[in-house]
C-alpha cells in the first residue's frame, strides 16, 4: 500500500501533505512525539521520560509493515511550501493483529497533532486518510481506538467520522502526580 500525498480542499482547513511514514522522517516523527508526550501527559498513554531517551531509529516498527507486520502504516502530516522547509505537524499509526480470530480488528495509535495546529483540520485529515487506506483492505472489519474521556474536541473528532463508544475503562492512565485519567473506547465497523 504506497499512498501518493493527499492534498485536502482549502475549505477542510490547513493545506497539509498527508504520505506515509518514511525512514528519512524518523526524527521529525520523534521530535513531535516527544512533544506532545511533555505537554499532553494526559493523551498519549507512554511517558515523556521513557521516550525521551530513546532514538528516532527506534521508531522504526512506526513504518508500514514494521513491528514485525503489527504495524500497518503510520501516515504523517506536513505543513510547508517546500521539503527544505516543511515541518511534521501532525501523526496517525494504524495497527492490527496477526491472531487468525482477530486480525480482521485494526487499532487506531499514536493520534497526535501540533499544539498551534490543533482544532484546524489536521488531525481530521489524517483519521479520514487512515481510514480510507483501512477501507482497501478486505480482510479488515472493525476498527477501534482509545481517546483520554476528557479530551471532548478529539471525541466529537471520532464520533464525526463514525466511531461510537462502547465503553470506559476508568482509570487507565495513571499519572506521576498520582491523577487517573479515564479513557473512553470506541469502534468504527468499516463493512
Amino acid at each position: 500500500m504506497t499512498p501518493s500525498p493527499h492534498r485536502p480542499s482549502p475549505a477542510s482547513g490547513i493545506d497539509c501533505a498527508i504520505r506515509l511514514l518514511r525512514e528519512a522522517d524518523l526524527a521529525a516523527y520523534k521530535q513531535l512525539r516527544d512533544g506532545m508526550l511533555a505537554g499532553h501527559p494526559e493523551a498519549l498513554t507512554s511517558d515523556a521520560a521513557s521516550e525521551l531517551s530513546r532514538d528516532a531509529e527506534s521508531y522504526r516498527s512506526r513504518l508500514s509493515g514494521g513491528g514485525g507486520g503489527t504495524n500497518l502504516f503510520t501516515l504523517v502530516a506536513w505543513q510547508g511550501q517546500d521539503a527544505r522547509h516543511a515541518e511534521m505537524v501532525g501523526a496517525i499509526s494504524c495497527e492490527h493483529e496477526a491472531r487468525v480470530k482477530v486480525r480482521h480488528v485494526a487499532h487506531i495509535v499514536g493520534m497526535m497533532v501540533s499544539d498551534r495546529l490543533q482544532g484546524r483540520g489536521v488531525g481530521r485529515q489524517l483519521l479520514e486518510r487512515a481510514l480510507t487506506l483501512l477501507q482497501g483492505e478486505p480482510v479488515l472489519e472493525l476498527v477501534t481506538l482509545s481517546v483520554t474521556a476528557s479530551n471532548t474536541a478529539a471525541v466529537r473528532l471520532y464520533e464525526r467520522c463514525g466511531f461510537s463508544r462502547y465503553g470506559r475503562l476508568e482509570g487507565a492512565i495513571k499519572l506521576p502526580d498520582g491523577r487517573k485519567v479515564d479513557k473512553d473506547l470506541m469502534c468504527l465497523r468499516l463493512r
